[in-house]
């Protein structure tokens, strides 16, 4: 039996859905696993063990140009391709219009998503012959994700089990520039997709800076349009800091893996950096943590958002707090007890 699994984007998000395809390979052998994700993100589900077949698509080339010839020329072919495969079973666990539209596009006799409050966009239900309600104990988003293995009548775990992304390392692609030694240098991320996740500059540096101080090198990450404030925080520090080279993500991911330390608000490469069971620090600032944490044995938190609100609708934000301050991020990196 063929089962679709649209989980398009964000890197994070993905990471996050990892356990689901896991654990439905687990329920049922049997199954065969097809996983639906933009183009960008390919590298994050393409030779993942529990995914059989990886179907690409660009929806933010889609919206630009809905109409034009290339576009419907695209969604002809992956309709094509969804309708060779003769899915049983499409699952939804994003919630949006441009993944319920996926959903659909599949021809699933079943095509299930998440009821309200839980799932993010109303107008995707409009897409689902079923909907999930969640039960889960945990309000971690891998325990919802966890929810849609109702539909093989299984039961989800009462805890969120951590993703393992060590299979991103078992190729033998080498990185396109050169970097420290494993286990000789921290990599910091100030931003995230969401500016109002970063962390401000002053204080990175003045935890870059104890770091250098302890003996490590520090790389300063960054993805596009992010340059300038990686610039900003190795400036800050001086000796000892540097711009991270740019990266693809398989280079993020060996590049997380042989950092000693992972810190950097709730964006994807910390999420990443956890999975691949490096030392991380996750800095909450507007997202609620106990929805939206890095999993893992080797991870500490730092947490601003107001009261730890947890979220009840499926949605990750929750109010800008404070800035971290130098100290708590540090204090959790002692907590680790990596230098």
């Amino acid at each position: 039996m063929w089962v679709v699994l649209v989980r398009l984007s964000a890197l994070g998000d993905i990471v996050h859905t990892w356990p689901l395809a896991v654990s439905l390979k687990n329920a049922m052998p049997s199954l065969r696993l097809a996983w639906v994700v933009e183009e960008r993100l390919a590298p994050l589900v393409d030779g993942h063990p529990a995914v059989d077949a990886t179907i690409t698509v660009n929806t933010r080339r889609w919206r630009r140009r809905p109409w034009s010839p290339r576009t419907l020329r695209e969604i002809r072919a992956i309709r094509q391709r969804l309708a060779t495969l003769g899915p049983e079973l499409c699952i939804d666990p994003q919630g949006v219009a441009k993944s319920a539209f996926m959903t659909f596009l599949s021809g699933a006799s079943r095509r299930v998503g998440l009821a309200r409050p839980w799932r993010r966009e109303a107008l995707a239900g409009l897409a689902y012959s079923e909907k999930i309600r969640v039960t889960a104990t945990s309000s971690h988003v891998i325990c919802t994700n966890l929810e849609f293995l109702k539909c093989l009548q299984v039961a989800p775990p009462d805890e969120p089990p951590a993703p393992d992304g060590r299979w991103l390392l078992s190729s033998s692609h080498e990185a396109a520039h050169a970097v420290p030694a494993p286990g000789t240098y921290a990599l910091i991320f100030p931003t995230a997709g969401n500016p109002a996740k970063g962390i401000p500059a002053s204080i990175l540096a003045e935890v870059a800076k104890e770091l250098v101080g302890r003996g490590l090198q520090v790389l300063i990450g960054w993805g596009p349009g992010e340059k300038d404030l990686a610039g900003d925080v190795a400036g800050r520090v001086g000796p000892g800091a540097r711009i991270a080279p740019p990266t693809t993500l398989k280079d993020l991911a060996r590049l997380a893996a042989g950092a000693r330390l992972v810190i950097g608000g709730d964006t994807g490469p910390i999420h990443l950096a956890a999975s691949l069971k490096t030392p991380t620090v996750g800095v909450f600032t507007a997202t609620d943590p106990q929805r939206n944490r890095p999993l893992g044995a080797a991870v500490e938190i730092v947490s601003t958002v107001p009261g730890d609100a947890q979220s009840t609708n499926g949605s990750a934000w929750v109010g800008r707090g404070a800035p971290p301050t130098s100290a708590e991020i540090l204090a959790a990196v002692r907590r680790l007890k990596v230098v």
